[in-house]
């Protein structure tokens, strides 16, 4: 089975969805949920849910807008709320979500570890749900500021993430795909298929195979003591630099970048993960780091995008057609009745629907 994860380009839509179709999405995500845990296990749903093609159909068949930037909080939405009544019996559980609800992450992992409802370390997953944001938000610095985190996590600990960001000067959104299979290292190449029609000029990529020397010289930066790192930085800030080191240059006040360079003084990161890691390391400081490790030992991060190049029911803005509510309350109950029924051992229509696959 090939593993893609990766990232999603789709542009700005305002709005959300009508309650009336939002309560179907629900619905109808509760049951195509319930059937994936039961035919290919939980571990097997959220590889699916780590992949950004199956989760831009599965958008789809929800009736979803098919290419815009609220399909993701939309259906993250929809799989939480379809999840709540069916996610002890299934083995699944959501946490996050849009806005001030991400950052509430933390505390919904704690709580499943706590109530014993995951056979895993909530440190541990907190450590992923935080290092995900951090890679997307300051690691790689595409233009595009993160609004929405979703972390879906099974009994045994494994996880997959969807999170969104936002570029309002493009009117454009990206979405990013992780799943913690076989993950290995946060900060070099965490996603391994990146899917998109565009690419952005002079993105810093700290996660790219070539940003490595620059990874490593960052963390040793950083235990350098501020005063020094600060009195380079201002050098290199009067210098007419290349166009990639323009970008942001203005937004990195030396004052600013002392009081955090403190704090990685203090904690002497070991690497560039546990710098990164660090509180109040954010997009400006990796960056200033970045120009004084290429400037003064020529340790050259990446500048590139890692970003690489129907419907069932119709779509909420009429397009291709306009949502059949006849039709999606009649598929709702269908699968309904195939759950019903598989519970007291009359896997008929489960298998029924099956078999229909089998000749698409």
């Amino acid at each position: 089975m090939i593993m893609r994860k990766g990232i999603a380009h789709l542009p700005l839509h305002g709005g959300k969805a009508p309650a009336w179709l939002f309560s179907r999405m629900t619905l109808l995500a509760r049951e195509i949920s319930w059937i994936l845990c039961y035919e290919f296990g939980p571990h097997e749903f959220l590889r699916k849910l780590a992949d950004p093609f199956w989760f831009q159909a599965f958008g789809c068949v929800l009736g979803f807008d098919w290419h815009s930037s609220g399909v993701t909080t939309t259906v993250c939405g929809a799989v939480k709320e379809g999840l709540k009544d069916i996610s002890k019996e299934i083995g699944v559980f959501a946490c996050g979500g849009k806005g001030g609800t991400s950052r509430k992450t933390p505390l919904e992992l704690e709580a499943l570890a706590q109530k014993r409802l995951i056979d895993a370390n909530a440190e541990e997953l907190k450590y992923a749900s935080r290092m995900s944001a951090k890679v997307d938000n300051t690691a790689v610095q595409d233009g595009y500021q993160l609004y929405h985190h979703s972390f879906f996590v099974d009994k045994s600990g494994h996880w997959a993430v969807v999170q969104q960001g936002m570029n309002e000067t493009t009117r454009w959104a990206r979405r990013y795909h992780w799943l913690g299979e076989d993950l290995s290292d946060f900060v070099c190449e965490p996603h391994k298929a990146v899917c998109c029609d565009k690419k952005e000029n002079n993105v810093l990529n700290m996660v790219a195979t070539e940003s490595n020397d620059a990874r490593n010289m960052c963390a040793d930066l950083s235990c350098v003591r501020p005063e020094k790192i600060v009195l380079e930085y201002t050098k290199i800030a009067d210098l007419k630099m290349a166009r990639h080191h323009e970008v942001l240059l203005k937004d990195i006040r030396p004052e600013n970048l002392g009081k955090i360079l403190l704090k990685t003084y203090e904690k002497q990161p070991k690497n560039f993960a546990s710098l990164l890691d660090t509180q109040g390391v954010g997009p400006g400081t990796i960056r200033a780091l970045a120009m004084v490790s290429e400037i003064i030992y020529g340790k050259a991060p990446s500048f590139k995008d890692p970003v690489r190049f129907s419907f069932a029911h119709g779509g909420k803005d009429g397009f291709p057609y306009p949502v059949n509510r006849e039709r999606y309350d009649k598929s709702i109950q269908i699968l309904r009745d195939a759950i019903s029924k598989t519970k007291i051992g009359q896997p008929e229509k489960v298998k029924a629907i099956q078999r229909l696959s089998n000749l698409m």
